[in-house]
Parts: structure tokens; C-alpha cells; sequence
């Protein structure tokens, strides 16, 4: 009963009113950039991954984190379950074509990522101990409400607030125990309980801490699976033009009934696409800019940059090897969805051992992503108490213990449920997703203006086009 009135509810929520607001809020920030996204890419990979691969990573400016420790966090909050479990349950549901669709949202989600970066590091602020913090409900508060004097920021970011905290019921801990079980034969709520014991060994620490980690654990976890990955696609080079043809092709035209695959109407894959490209690289979603907040930089836009290279590497090059892994090998039609899909997909060229490393990434993809969520609440908790240091402490230390319950009763449920599949419970991540998206979304639209201002005062500093204003300010609080 329950899982019928999620699956209606986030049904009706990633219908044509959410497709489309992303269509917008990605065309806005495209068409209103030039294309930026294309023109200056080479830009964005030279003041993203280039500067850490020289000898000075960008750390200037003020701010509490290093643009390496933030982007680990944000990619490690992106790059996880969403590229291996929920790729395979998108092509399991859409059939080939909804990589199509996860391409073109992150096309646009680039675009979208920058402006909602930018924007959170602009209006972010400060508190008594001298950190940063921001994110969408400090763009709606100083944005819409003292800047526009819209009075029903304080609803909006309500609705946001309790949308970004419905992801306690989150996939990663589902996921994990999934691919675990799958590989190993342990049950899923042993898996699941493992899981939640080393959740509240990653969340007894603060924001810095988890930075320092994941800047250690997430590359090199995102470099194998790109490896294995690209190693099966060679492989099965033969194969590519075909695949790429049967994701373009039925794009458009939705995919017939084969072999385990049921069908789907091209409806069913745009909106597969679009979910779990979201799901992915969060891009519109409101997430990763709490953590980009608390960079150490010395324009928003400049980290903007990051919030289009985390997008790109986390959905056109991670959920692209996941995608074509699936389709070349022939595997996306077998009846399979989650992480089974993809363990399966690589079992086939990569043997039981790789399934095996393959796992054991999966298991700390969700870790880092757990963790880098965790960023995310302490950010909303933070402002939602404002200077009530008290109360902050109380709820944060609250919360600390109540984190990991609600995605272990998750897993609990698919368990001990009659009748349950894996795409039901990916209905519950559709609705906290879509939830602060389409918030998100309107928010960052009505505050184009001022991103769209930022980006003219980055290109005449940085780019050399145009004329430097002298009294614009480059953080809201100067």
C-alpha cells in the first residue's frame, strides 16, 4: 500500500511539470552563458582537474576547505550508487535509450551545477567560528527575501529543507547490501547493519575531516572503475557502433518487449533518464552547493567551474562506462536492474574476481556518498538553528544517532516485504528527489540575473572580454 502511493506520488512528480523545468532552468543558464559549457570547456578542465595536477591546487581566497578536499566531498555525495545502481535500473526500466536522456541532463546540468554553485558561495555566510556555510536556503533567504523582498522564501526553503532530509531513506545503504548480496550471498539486512555501524564511524566527525578522506578514497576509486569499465567496452569495440545506434535510436521511439525487458514507451524512458541523471550527478538538485559553500576561493565562479567538472565526470564519463558496459555486453535485456545489472555486465568480461573489486567499490561509493550527505544536513541543520548555539549542538548530536535508521528500514522493507523489486524502492529516491529539485529549480531561475552578473564579472577579470567594475561586489558579504 505504501509503495503503491510512492510510486503514484513521484510518478506524478517526474511527470511533464519537472522534465520540463529542468528543460528550462538548463536552457536558461546554457543559452544565457553562450554555451559556456562547450566554448570554455577546456577553461573549466584547466581551473579544475589542472590545477591539481600542478604544482598549486587554486586554495586562495577565503573559505574553510581546499578545492580538492570540496570536490572529493561533492563527487563522493555524486559518484556512487546512482552511476552503477541507479544507470542499470534506468536502462532496466527504459530500456537503452534512457542513457540518452541522462546524457542530455547532464549536458544542461553542467550549466545548472555552476549557477547553483556560484550562487551558494556568493550568498553563503559565516559563522562564530569564522566557517562557511551556504546553500539554496541561504540564496532564498538573501536572494529572494531581502533582495527581491519575496516574503515566502522562509516556505520555500521549508519545503526544500524537508525534501533534502526525506534522503535519509537513502539508496545508498539499499544499494550496497544489494551488490553485496549479490556477489557474496550475504544477507541484505547483515549488510545493511555493517553498513550503519561504519555510517556513525563516518559521522561522529565534522565537514573538514570528511574532506580529508574522501579527497583520499573517491579518485582512486573513480580511476578503477573507469579502467574496468573502458577495458570491456574495448573488448566488445565491435559492438559500440550497434549500442550507441539502439540508444539513439530508441530514444525516440521507446524499446520493444526482448528477452527479460518488458518495453518501454518513450515517455517511461525520457523520464528514467532524467531521474537518474539527477539521482547522479544531483545537478539542479540543490545538494552539492551546501559543500562547494565552504570553499576556499576567490570568486564564485571559479568554483562554479567545479560544480560543471564534478557533472561531466560523474555522469558523461562514470554513468557512460556504466551505460555501454551494460548495453555491449548484451546484458541490459536480461531481467536484471541495480547493481546485479552491472556486477553481471562486468562478471562477463572481467571474471568473478572483478566482479568481486567491482563490489567492494560499490561498497565505498556509498560510503563516501553516505558521508558526504551528512555535509549536506549539517548545513541545513546549521541554518535552520542560525545563532541558537545551543540548540544547534543538540539537534546535530540528535541527528548524528537518528541518521542511519530510516535507510536500514528502507532495506528492512525490501527484505522482509511481499512482492517488492528494486525499482519500487527507487520510487522513494525519485520523491526526495524531485521534492528540493523543483524548488531548487524555480529558485535558481529567479536568481539568474545575479549569476548571469557574476559570469560577466569573471570573464572580464579572468577572460580578458570585457571591462572590470570596480564597485561590483564579488561575495554578498563584502
Amino acid at each position: 500500500m505504501i509503495m503503491n502511493v510512492i510510486q503514484k506520488v513521484s510518478g506524478l512528480l517526474w511527470g511533464t511539470p519537472l522534465i520540463v523545468l529542468i528543460l528550462v532552468a538548463g536552457l536558461v543558464f546554457t543559452l544565457g552563458s553562450r554555451f559556456f559549457q562547450v566554448t570554455h570547456f577546456s577553461h573549466i578542465m584547466k581551473n579544475t582537474i589542472g590545477t591539481l595536477l600542478g604544482k598549486k591546487d587554486g586554495a586562495k581566497g577565503s573559505g574553510m576547505m581546499r578545492p580538492l578536499e570540496v570536490i572529493s566531498i561533492a563527487v563522493g555525495g555524486a559518484v556512487g550508487v546512482g552511476n552503477i545502481g541507479g544507470v542499470a535500473t534506468a536502462i532496466a526500466t527504459g530500456g537503452p535509450g534512457a542513457v540518452f536522456w541522462i546524457w542530455l541532463a547532464a549536458f544542461l546540468g553542467m550549466m545548472m551545477k555552476m549557477a547553483e554553485v556560484a550562487l551558494a558561495v556568493y550568498y553563503r555566510s559565516r559563522d562564530e567560528k569564522g566557517g562557511y556555510y551556504g546553500g539554496p536556503t541561504f540564496y532564498m533567504q538573501k536572494g529572494l527575501g531581502r533582495d527581491k523582498n519575496f516574503k515566502l522564501w522562509g516556505v520555500l526553503a521549508v519545503i526544500f529543507g524537508i525534501g533534502i532530509f526525506g534522503n535519509v531513506f537513502s539508496m545508498q545503504n539499499f544499494t550496497v547490501s544489494q551488490a553485496v548480496n549479490a556477489t557474496f550471498g550475504i544477507p541484505v539486512i547483515a549488510v545493511s547493519l555493517v553498513y550503519v555501524a561504519l555510517t556513525y564511524l563516518a559521522t561522529v566527525r565534522e565537514i573538514p575531516w570528511l574532506g580529508k578522506v574522501a579527497a583520499i578514497v573517491v579518485p582512486p576509486m573513480c580511476l578503477f572503475y573507469l579502467v574496468g569499465g573502458l577495458i570491456i567496452i574495448l573488448i566488445h569495440i565491435a559492438d559500440l557502433p550497434g549500442a550507441l545506434g539502439l540508444i539513439v535510436s530508441s530514444a525516440f521511439t521507446g524499446t520493444a518487449a526482448s528477452g527479460a525487458f518488458l518495453g518501454a514507451g518513450v515517455a517511461m524512458v525520457i523520464r528514467t533518464g532524467f531521474a537518474r541523471a539527477m539521482f547522479s550527478n544531483e545537478a539542479g538538485w540543490g545538494t552539492s552547493p551546501m559543500i562547494h559553500a565552504s570553499a576556499k576561493t576567490e570568486h564564485p565562479i571559479r568554483q562554479g567551474l567545479w560544480g560543471s567538472f564534478e557533472v561531466f565526470v560523474d555522469t558523461m564519463l562514470v554513468c557512460t562506462v556504466t551505460g555501454l558496459v551494460i548495453v555491449v555486453t548484451g546484458q541490459w535485456n536480461s531481467g536484471l536492474d541495480g547493481p546485479a545489472l552491472t556486477l553481471a555486465a562486468f562478471e562477463q568480461v572481467l571474471g568473478p574476481v572483478g566482479t568481486i573489486i567491482i563490489t567492494l567499490g560499490v561498497f565505498l561509493f556509498g560510503l563516501s556518498t553516505t558521508s558526504g550527505w551528512w555535509a549536506y544536513f549539517e548545513v541545513l541543520l546549521r541554518h535552520l538553528c542560525g545563532e541558537n548555539e545551543k540548540l544547534k549542538k543538540t539537534l546535530i548530536n540528535i541527528f548524528k544517532v537518528v541518521y542511519p535508521i530510516p535507510a536500514f528500514l528502507v532495506v528492512l522493507l525490501y527484505a522482509l516485504g511481499d512482492d517488492i523489486s528494486g525499482a519500487d524502492i527507487w520510487a522513494i529516491a525519485d520523491l526526495t528527489t524531485g521534492v528540493p529539485a523543483f524548488i531548487n529549480l524555480i529558485v535558481i531561475i529567479l536568481l539568474s540575473g545575479k549569476f548571469f552578473q557574476l559570469l560577466k564579472d569573471y570573464r572580464a577579470r579572468y577572460l580578458g572580454a570585457g571591462q572590470v567594475d570596480p564597485d561590483f561586489k564579488i561575495f554578498d558579504e563584502e
